[in-house]
């Protein structure tokens, strides 16, 4: 009947009609504006037709991903009539399908989200693959549902339920999904064809009723007035507490569902487009939705220089603890055999028992049964010698943050591979081409530099050294995605990327304190900005003992901008003795709460440590903080990228979301200044000059200013 290059329409048997997303031109289908045309054109023909009833299918793997994000830069820069109009096209479009004049199935073979889950809402039936996940993940970005989902969500499983999908955003199981009533069966995926088509020809023969349901979506909510008021008034209070005041389109999908309660569905659908260009219009979705952008192209780089690169069927870590226990769990957890290598049985010990904490946890979560994590532990090989290294592919050194003992390990354990084997430090500070000396094969080496807890945090930083191959970038990338780690390739140099950048924010607040700013007050503005942490609370989470370490190694490559003074508190609180929540004493002090969980707790013992080096005390201005603390930073990493150690305004930003949690709702330092405007930042930075060489901006950053240039366009 129709043949598009996203969808086509065929009779499955007299009466009986498929339409099927099969986008021809990408791996996965989206909502972009060409399937939305294409799904408007077969609805109309699907209306005079002689169907009876209409099954809609995928040709892909997955359903339908969701909309297509890389046009969303386009359609949020229109003005609000074009907007609307957009919007109203795509809903008339779904609401076509709603209202054929035949029942709809719906088979979900793969992912569903976003706009794939709401073309499922808007037709009368929808039966699922055990092997699929469905969900609402607008939040996310800033965004909600805007294809009808905040109205015919609610009125299908209910005001509670609709909450949690939309606002919290999350992908579901099938089982979930069917307990919940988003999905009316869940099946094998080898039965899902023939359930689906069951389930079609039932309604098609009256078996199954579908005009009541269908009506219950286009009806207001079936809730009285005391019934909405506590439903919406206390999910709404709920959800804001959770998602806090930078992250404002959850309240706002609420906000939209609770208005537009009374209201049928082409009304409430009114309202929901107005609701969703409100927050369409918000910086934040404008940061989140560049969050998704680069780590789309961060991906997909990583894909592109690891193509060819033969997979590693067996790794080794070198110093097992806390952070060889983690990178050991994270690679078994991957299916990637890997040896734990250490010099004494109670590193091995602690190691193991780090990876068997971290699998306990997801079987407790019910996430993992009891015999795979015993499967995944086996994957785990402990050694006290270099015996089971010799048919190893590759190698990650995590032993003490020392060169001379980082270079004598490295010397000896490539004397114990093969001479393809690829060796690799997971040091944080030292330089890849110093290390590289002790080595005679140094282009099969590279930094592969891991961030605390192993598991959690996604970044892993892959450094070029002077003489590394690429086909030891290509590996080690291959390694990282393996693991399921956003890899991003940086060039050598003190600090690294991550590190190097760090820094500076860290210098900055070494320098409010000794100005008389409060450590604790600093952290409160810094964490109400948006950062998970405050500088103080980082530094204590980091170790004291290791920030003094990287401090030298950064002083000592960029003494200009990075030399450390007398009296830096960090240092006299590490030479005191308090290394931060490691020894339970830092800035803060670290005790068990009654459920033995550790919590930070003020003390006066730092505070009279570093008085005598500090002013008296002193009340600076928020944004005063903000910028005293920003500013080193964004130069920083602004010389990075004009020194190419770094390669795009994308990575960079992507690397200190996932590497040091940076405010993901700012989108990173570059969208931050774009935010702000580069003009507006030159003047802030220049009105601080006078603290030193980290807060004077690059002959480039002066020439965008005056151009009125940005990094994203």
């Amino acid at each position: 009947m129709y043949k598009g290059n996203t969808l086509t329409v065929s009779a499955i048997e007299p009466g009986l009609y498929e339409l099927c997303f099969d986008n021809q031109s990408d791996s996965v289908n989206k909502f972009d504006a060409a399937t939305i045309k294409e799904l408007a054109e077969a609805g109309a023909l699907l209306k005079d037709s002689d169907a009876k009833g209409l099954l809609v299918t995928s040709g892909k793997p997955v359903f339908v991903v969701g909309a297509d994000i890389t046009e969303f830069k386009g359609n949020f820069a229109l003005d609000d009539e074009a907007f609307t109009a957009n919007l109203n096209g795509a809903n008339a479009c779904f609401n076509q399908i709603e209202d054929l004049p035949m029942p709809t199935v719906c088979a979900i073979n793969g992912f569903a989200l976003g706009g794939g889950l709401e073309i499922t809402l808007a037709c009368d039936f929808r039966v699922m693959s055990t092997a699929a996940k469905v969900g609402l993940p607008e939040t996310k970005l800033g965004i909600f549902p805007g294809f009808g989902g905040t109205v015919r969500m609610p009125r299908l499983v209910g005001a509670d339920n609709a909450i949690e999908w939309i606002a919290g955003g999350k992908e579901y199981r099938a089982d979930v999904a069917l307990a919940t009533g988003v999905v009316d069966a869940a099946v094998a995926p080898d039965d899902l064809r023939e359930a689906s088509l069951n389930l079609l020809k039932q309604a098609v023969s009256g078996d199954i009723a579908y005009q009541g349901r269908r009506e219950q979506k286009k009806a207001p909510l079936q809730l009285n007035d005391i019934e909405m008021l506590m439903s919406f008034f206390t999910c709404k209070a709920m959800v804001q507490q959770q998602a806090g005041r930078n992250y404002p389109s959850p309240v706002a999908a609420i906000e939209a569902m609770e208005q537009s309660a009374k209201l049928g569905r082409d009304d409430a659908l009114k309202l929901e487009t107005q609701h969703f260009i409100r927050m369409a219009r918000t910086f934040q979705s404008k940061a989140l939705i560049g969050i998704f952008l680069n780590d789309q192209l961060v991906s997909k780089k990583a894909k592109t220089i690891a193509k060819g690169a033969a997979d590693v069927k067996k790794a080794a870590v070198l110093g097992a603890g806390i952070m060889g226990g983690g990178i050991a769990y994270q690679s078994a957890l991957k299916g990637t055999p890997i040896v734990m290598k250490d010099i004494n049985q109670a590193g091995i010990d602690l190691g193991l028992a780090e990876a068997s904490k971290l699998l306990s946890k997801r079987v407790k979560r019910g996430r993992m049964t009891a015999d795979k994590m015993a499967e995944v532990l086996s994957r785990i090989n402990p050694a006290l010698s270099y015996e089971e290294l010799s048919d190893v592919d590759m190698i990650v050194e995590a032993v003490v943050e020392n060169p001379k003992v980082k270079h004598a390990v490295l010397k000896e354990v490539e004397s114990k591979v093969a001479a393809d084997t690829i060796i690799t430090s997971n040091t944080s500070t030292i330089s890849i081409d110093y290390l590289a000396e002790a080595l005679e094969r140094p282009e099969n080496f590279c930094g592969m530099h891991f961030f605390n807890p192993v598991p959690l945090m996604p970044l892993v930083e892959v450094i070029r050294g002077t003489k590394t191959s690429d086909t030891a970038v290509a590996k080690t990338v291959a390694y990282a995605n393996a693991l399921g780690k956003k890899a991003i390739v940086v060039n050598d140099c003190p600090g690294f990327f991550v590190n190097r950048v760090l820094f500076p924010y860290f210098g900055g607040f070494a320098l409010l304190l000794r100005d008389g700013a409060d450590f604790a007050a600093v952290d409160k503005v810094m964490e109400r900005w948006g950062w998970p942490m405050g500088p103080a609370y980082l530094s204590d989470v980091v170790g004291l003992d290791t920030a003094a370490h990287a401090a030298d190694v950064l002083e000592a490559g960029f003494p200009d901008r990075m030399a450390q003074f007398e009296g830096l508190a960090t240092n006299v609180l590490f030479k005191a003795g308090r290394y931060g929540q490691k020894n339970g004493k830092g800035f803060y002090n670290y005790e068990a709460d009654k459920r033995g969980k550790v919590q930070k707790v003020a003390t006066s013992e730092s505070y009279e440590l570093i008085a005598p080096h500090c002013a008296d005390r002193t009340e600076f201005e928020a944004d005063d903080v903000v910028a005293r603390m920003m500013v080193p930073m964004v130069i920083e990493v602004q010389r990075c990228l004009e020194e190419g150690i770094i390669a795009s305004a994308a990575e960079a930003d992507l690397a200190l979301v996932y590497g040091v949690g940076f405010p993901p709702f700012r989108g990173g330092v570059f969208r931050y200044v774009d935010e702000m405007g580069m003009a507006n930042f030159v003047a802030m930075a220049d009105s601080l000059k006078h603290l030193g060489a980290s807060y004077e901006v690059t002959d480039k950053m002066r020439e965008m200013a005056a151009n009125g240039e940005s990094y994203y366009g």
